[in-house]
């Protein structure tokens, strides 16, 4: 039963994508509207400012494979993503082998959790805006500040979700572990974990998007290369196309390393309900 059922979850899941098109072609159909006849929508967003959408589709293309435009950025998406890409995962990472062994213990230990709550929620509220200018300072510009600063944006979505999903484990799944001789530290992968991965899973893919949010602080100063970079590049020459394209490219890398993230967690936990 489980081996017909499987494909057609799988063909669901992959529909569930194309219900999403029309939405996106309203968008570009009220986009292209508003930039023809210069809307001006709330807050004094003025659309006549705005490139129309095939010239933005165009200056995807550029500087995905190059052809259109010739100038520096044709052809040099896949040198920008490669370098963003690396930044991102740095920081995701490193902000994941922290965050949830440290959300384990606070999870399962209260006195760990009441010695480290009352830091953790005083340090969490400051943004990443704040961080930018320390971290020039004691980091200096390159790569180390950004994977930094998305370390930081990481964290704690990461801490927080891993802490309630660990605290929320039914005592009774304990127990009953207990009862049959399960040692202790067999406890914490077999039951623990398994039992908290809904809610890892949705801090690490709520970190994931952070990262890709911060990466544009990060390589705002003192990096060249990177998407984040050539939107900054593209702003200080006024060129809205480019730096509509690179927003695009980093919504879609966002969107393919999070579907990316959800197949390995899929994989790792066997297929584990709740696991989408």
């Amino acid at each position: 039963m489980a081996t017909v059922t499987a494909p057609i979850v799988a063909l669901k899941k992959k529909a569930a994508v194309l219900y999403g098109l029309p939405a996106l072609a309203l968008l570009a159909g009220f986009w292209s509207l508003g930039v023809r006849f210069g809307w001006t929508l709330p807050l004094g967003i003025q659309m006549q400012f705005l490139p129309p959408p095939g010239e933005v589709a165009g200056r995807m293309w550029d500087v995905a494979v190059g052809g259109v435009h010739d100038d520096a950025y044709s052809g040099s998406l896949w040198r920008h993503l490669a370098a963003s890409t690396l930044r991102v995962l740095n920081g995701f990472l490193l902000a994941a082998v922290f965050a949830i062994p440290l959300g384990v213990l606070m999870g399962r230990f209260a006195p760990v959790r009441r010695a480290l709550e009352t830091t953790v929620n005083l340090v969490r509220p400051i943004p990443v805006t704040a961080w930018a200018p320390l971290t020039l300072l004691i980091i200096g510009y390159g790569d180390r500040s950004t994977i930094f600063l998305i370390f930081v944006a990481a964290f704690f979505p990461i801490l927080l979700n891993t802490t309630v999903g660990v605290a929320q484990v039914p005592p009774r799944l304990l127990e009953a572990a207990a009862m049959l001789g399960t040692p202790k530290a067999k406890t914490l992968y077999k039951i623990v974990i398994p039992s908290a991965m809904q809610s890892i899973t949705s801090g690490l893919r709520i970190a994931l998007g952070l990262s890709w949010v911060v990466l544009v602080v990060g390589e705002t100063v003192g990096i060249s290369t990177g998407l984040g970079a050539m939107i900054t590049q593209a702003r200080d020459m006024s060129r809205t196309d480019l730096i509509i394209a690179g927003m695009v490219f980093i919504g879609l890398a966002g969107f393919a390393t999070d579907r990316f993230m959800g197949w390995l967690l899929r994989v790792a936990t066997r297929g584990r309900p709740g696991l989408s």
